[in-house]
C-alpha cells in the first residue's frame, strides 16, 4: 500500500497540518506513559497532558475557545479494523512518526465503505495534524516495532458513553460512543462486540 505524507497534495481532502504549535512539552509528557504490552489503549482525557501549556492553545486557537479534551491513543497496531467519524475535526500529535489510514464520508454508500478507498498518510513526530470532520479514521498505525503514542484533541465528552437512542436511520446504527460513529470490519474485535459492520473488502494490514 502506498504511504503518502500529510504534507502531500493527496492529504488535502482529509485534513491539514497546523503551524505555530510548540509540542515539545506535550511529547515529553506523552513519553512518560508506558506502552501496553500488546494492542492499543485510549483515554479521551489525561490530566498530565491537559496540564501542558499547549492544551490552552489548542482549545483557543484550533477550536476557537470551545471546551476540548486532550487524551491519547497509544500502543502497537498495524491494522485498519474500523473507521470512525465525529461531528467536528480531530487534532493528532505523535511523539514519534505514525500512520493514519483514512477514507472520506462521501465514500460511504448504503451504509457500507469499501476498504479499497482507504489511503495511508505518514505524519512526522511533533506535527499537529488536523483530521477533518468529513474524514474517517481510527487508531493510528506504527511505523516500527516500538509502537506509537498519539495525542488526540476533540470536543470535551467525545468518545465517552453513548446516549441511549432508538435507531431511526442507518447512521443511528453506527453510533458507538458519544460523538463517535463507527464502521467496523467483520474481522475486528469491535464487530464481535456488537459494533455496526460497515467495512467491506480487505482488513488492511501494514505489517
Amino acid at each position: 500500500m502506498k504511504i503518502y505524507s500529510v504534507f502531500d497534495e493527496e492529504f488535502k481532502p482529509y485534513g491539514k497540518v497546523l503551524g505555530g504549535y510548540d509540542t515539545a512539552e506535550l511529547i515529553c509528557a506523552m513519553n512518560k506513559i508506558d506502552l501496553p504490552e500488546s494492542g492499543t489503549a485510549y483515554e479521551p482525557s489525561i490530566q498530565s497532558l491537559e496540564e501542558c501549556s499547549i492544551f490552552g492553545e489548542l482549545r483557543d486557537r484550533a477550536y476557537g475557545g470551545m471546551p476540548v479534551e486532550l487524551g491519547m491513543c497509544w500502543g502497537r497496531n498495524t491494522k485498519l479494523n474500523c473507521l470512525e467519524y465525529h461531528k467536528d475535526s480531530e487534532v493528532n500529535i505523535g511523539s514519534g512518526d505514525f500512520i493514519l489510514l483514512l477514507a472520506l464520508m462521501s465514500d460511504i454508500e448504503d451504509g457500507k465503505l469499501d476498504t479499497g478507498r482507504v489511503k495511508a498518510f505518514r505524519a512526522p513526530a511533533g506535527a499537529a495534524v488536523e483530521v477533518y470532520e468529513t474524514a474517517l479514521h481510527y487508531a493510528p498505525c506504527q511505523v516500527d516495532e516500538e509502537g506509537f503514542r498519539v495525542a488526540v484533541v476533540l470536543p470535551r465528552g467525545t468518545n465517552t458513553d453513548a446516549p441511549s437512542i432508538t435507531a431511526a436511520n442507518e447512521e443511528d446504527k453506527m453510533l458507538w460512543a458519544r460523538n463517535k460513529w463507527l464502521l467496523a470490519h467483520p474481522e475486528s474485535g469491535e464487530a464481535a462486540a456488537g459494533a455496526y459492520v460497515g467495512l467491506t473488502g480487505e482488513n488492511i494490514d501494514l505489517a
